[in-house]
């Protein structure tokens, strides 16, 4: 059935959703600068090190997150159309899969050192980084149930608790960083098993905060009834679109991944800089993941009603919203590059003048892809909500890796220009993705009608 909203209806209706959900991203997100933030005022080299176990850990969760984006659509679709047993069978069969990918990537986190250092890292820092991961490693299984039960209540619109439950996860995050990594209130100084420790804890409270609610607040579905049994016909769904989901984030997460691979052949200080900038242009994307979210909410809705006027619509605000967000990073990213780098750092940091000036150079060329990242992630976003996986997939694997990495290698390093070489290859990418995924999303919105 139609909904013939205005566009100050799905104005309306987007923030309703798109903003919890901003929220709960940010909050998240905030658990990684926290750890850049402390970790770079306990020492350069930790900051670094991290950096690089982030990296690692990033890309191996994002590509089992796939399964968990799967998800959202799926529900979504399901609840429009009143079926509270595909919903049951989709999010159930969404946690089998993760806790698999869980199991079959942990020895990657465990014996991450002379991965990292056949990569042509530094060893020392690898040896720091596996330090890391060995504990980090354990939180992936928590990390990734929980993407699975955030997507299951962001489709049926529940995104406010998603929100409190990540802002109390975020805050015990900085008091335990805090604690363990200085050794502050009596407790050990760890360093970067501190920081470690501390995400492993948070995913854990986060994964039974929200289980209990979707346990006592959503009983008709029964998610965790007889959990134990299998459904092969919804884990071949979700498998099958969650591959295609995942290996396209994991595409994108690989283009940055490989930045900083590349940044690290670099040097060390090249390395931190690179660390610190990505973290704030991650902080200021996490708004247009929040809103792509919400974009595929409302695209799988009107999916299953058949209403393509409603898609359009949505689509056209949420698009909108994206690019007015997008503006204001440039403005800020041109105009206060340094305060904002300067936070991350001791003040007597010796090298503190230097990674600020690299730093700062780095955001005005993040400043370029600011149109392109966010058009890109907001078709994703509709382009998942029509249950549309596959080509997306393939744009990305293009995009990013035949155009965005070599074109990152040649500019940094064959041509010398440096971190800035490396970061222009990412604008390359982010560009070509941009164009040919909003441009398959409207060709495919016109052919959804019931």
């Amino acid at each position: 059935m139609r909904q013939d909203l205005t566009y100050r209806g799905h104005l309306k209706a987007a923030l309703a959703l798109g903003l919890p959900l901003i929220g709960s991203h940010l909050a998240q997100f905030m658990v990684h600068v926290v750890d850049t933030l402390m970790l770079g005022w306990y020492g350069v080299q930790e900051l670094a090190a991290v950096t690089l176990a982030g990296t690692f850990f990033f890309i191996l969760f994002i590509m089992g997150s796939g399964f968990a984006w799967a998800v959202m659509p799926m529900v979504a679709a399901a609840s429009e159309a009143g079926d509270d047993t595909r919903v049951r069978r989709v999010t159930r069969m969404g946690m089998w899969i993760s806790v698999g990918v869980g199991i079959a990537v942990f020895p990657l986190l465990f014996f991450s050192a002379p991965i990292l250092t056949a990569m042509g890292q530094d060893p020392e820092l690898s040896e720091i980084a596996q330090q890391y991961l060995r504990i980090a490693g354990w939180g992936l299984f928590p990390a990734l149930i929980v993407m699975v039960l955030k997507s299951y209540l962001a489709a049926l619109e529940r995104a406010r608790v998603v929100l409190w439950t990540t802002l109390v996860a975020a805050l015990l995050n900085g008091v335990l960083n805090y604690a363990l990594i200085f050794g502050h209130w009596g407790a050990p100084e760890l360093g970067v098993r501190g920081a470690a420790i501390a995400s492993v804890v948070l995913q854990l409270v986060s994964m039974v905060a929200l289980a209990i609610y979707a346990v006592r607040v959503l009983p008709q579905h029964g998610l965790f009834t007889r959990i134990w049994r299998p459904d092969w016909e919804a884990l071949g769904e979700v498998a099958r679109m969650g591959a295609q989901i995942g290996l396209t984030s994991l595409a994108e997460a690989g283009l940055f991944s490989a930045s900083t691979v590349i940044m690290g052949w670099i040097g060390t200080l090249e390395l931190a800089a690179h660390g610190i900038a990505i973290q704030i242009v991650s902080l200021f994307f996490m708004v247009h993941v929040g809103l792509s979210n919400a974009a595929t909410v409302r695209a799988g809705r009107a999916l299953g009603r058949g209403d393509e006027l409603g898609l359009r619509r949505g689509a056209g605000t949420i698009i909108a919203l994206s690019l007015v967000f997008a503006l204001v990073a440039v403005v800020l990213f041109l105009a206060i590059p340094g305060p904002m780098m300067g936070v991350f750092l001791d003040p007597d940091e010796p090298l503190r003048d230097a990674i600020l000036t690299v730093g700062a150079s780095l955001l005005a060329v993040a400043a370029l892809f600011q149109f392109a990242d966010a058009a890109q992630v907001m078709a994703l976003g509709l382009l998942r909500g029509v249950q549309d996986t596959r080509v997306p997939m393939v744009i990305a694997a293009v995009s990013y890796w035949i155009v965005g990495v070599p074109l990152s290698y040649a500019m940094g390093i064959t041509w010398g220009w440096g971190g800035v070489g490396v970061w222009m290859g990412l604008v390359m990418g982010l560009l070509l993705a941009g164009i040919l995924m909003m441009t398959r999303f409207w060709r495919k919105s016109s052919r959804i009608a019931g």
